[in-house]
């Protein structure tokens, strides 16, 4: 199975921080920071949340990276959809042999359950919006401070 990629959580990570600074901005290096990554690696996923239109950059001092949307309004699923480049599931390399009674069958069936299996991670990661992440990411923190 291929599987996600990293990107998907550091892209979920980076707007959970900006919609926490919704308003305001916060540079590559600060979400870097928080995520202890390489800036160059969020910038990459930033360019692609931007392609995306999720997020918004502005150039010089006091620039940086801010949503470009409410964060009521970006789901996990926007988020996954803007950075992951392949499917989870992956598929035969190469049709399996036909003159195996397997063979013959086993793709076509297999794709129809994978598509099934990716059509579910969808609607899941559709029902979660950023903003409702950010709430209990904050109300985790708060409890864990008040013990």
């Amino acid at each position: 199975m291929a599987g996600l990629s990293s990107r998907s959580a550091v892209a979920i990570h980076a707007l959970a921080m900006l919609a926490h600074r919704y308003g305001g901005s916060l540079t590559s290096a600060e979400i870097a920071d928080s995520l202890d990554s390489n800036p160059v690696l969020v910038r990459r996923v930033l360019g692609r949340l931007k392609d995306a239109g999720l997020v918004r950059s502005t150039e010089g001092r006091g620039g940086g990276w801010c949503l470009a949307r409410d964060p009521r309004h970006i789901t996990l699923y926007d988020a996954y959809a803007a950075v992951e480049e392949r499917r989870i599931f992956s598929r035969h390399t190469r049709p399996p042999s036909g003159a195996c009674e397997i063979g013959r069958h086993v793709g076509d069936l297999l794709d129809a359950e994978f598509q099934r299996a990716e059509r579910a991670l969808e609607r899941q990661l559709g029902r979660t919006t950023i903003a409702g992440l950010l709430r209990r990411i904050l109300a985790r923190d708060n409890a864990a401070k008040d013990h």
